[in-house]
C-alpha cells in the first residue's frame, strides 16, 4: 500500500485537489496520505467555486484546501505521483528524475489521456473533468488496495 500519493496540475485549485478529495473520500484503509500541489500553484488559494460546489454536491467536502507550490521534497517523499497531463509528468521528472519511477498519469487506468483544464471555464467543462477525475480515481481504487 502506498503511504503518501501526491496529485499534481497547475494552478492547485480545480484538478488536483478534486482528486485529492476524492481519494480521500473513497480510501477506506488507514495509513495512507493523500495530498495536492502545483507545478505553478496559486498558493493559499482556496479551491475553485465550481470545482468545490460540484464536490459538495456529490458528497464530498473540499472547503479546507488550500493551494501548494510543488516541491522536489514533496516528489521523493510521496510513494505516487499523478498527474493530470503528460506534459505534468515530464516536468515533474526533470523536477526529481530520481522519482521518475513513482510519477504517473491519473488517468493511467482509463487510458484516456490528459485530464483537461477546467480553469476559467464553464460549470460545463467542470463538470466534464469531475467526470473524468471521477472515473480515474475510481481506476485506481484496487490497484491502491492491492499493495
Amino acid at each position: 500500500m502506498f503511504k503518501r500519493i501526491l496529485i499534481v496540475c497547475v494552478g492547485n485549485i480545480c484538478r488536483s485537489p478534486t482528486a485529492e478529495y476524492m481519494f480521500r473520500h473513497r480510501l477506506s484503509f488507514e495509513g495512507t496520505s493523500v495530498q495536492s500541489a502545483g507545478l505553478g500553484a496559486l498558493v493559499g488559494k482556496r479551491m475553485d467555486p465550481l470545482a468545490l460546489e460540484i464536490l459538495g454536491e456529490n458528497g464530498i467536502e473540499g472547503e479546507g484546501h488550500r493551494a501548494r507550490q510543488v516541491t522536489s521534497s514533496m516528489l521523493r517523499d510521496a510513494g505516487l505521483v499523478l498527474a493530470m497531463e503528460q506534459g505534468h509528468v515530464a516536468s515533474l521528472m526533470r523536477m526529481a528524475p530520481e522519482a521518475s519511477g513513482k510519477m504517473m498519469l491519473l488517468d493511467r487506468w482509463e487510458q484516456r489521456g490528459d485530464i483537461p483544464d477546467p480553469y476559467r471555464l464553464g460549470r460545463e467543462a467542470f463538470e466534464y473533468v469531475y467526470q473524468r477525475i471521477d472515473r480515474a480515481v475510481e481506476s485506481w481504487i484496487p490497484h491502491l488496495q492491492a499493495r
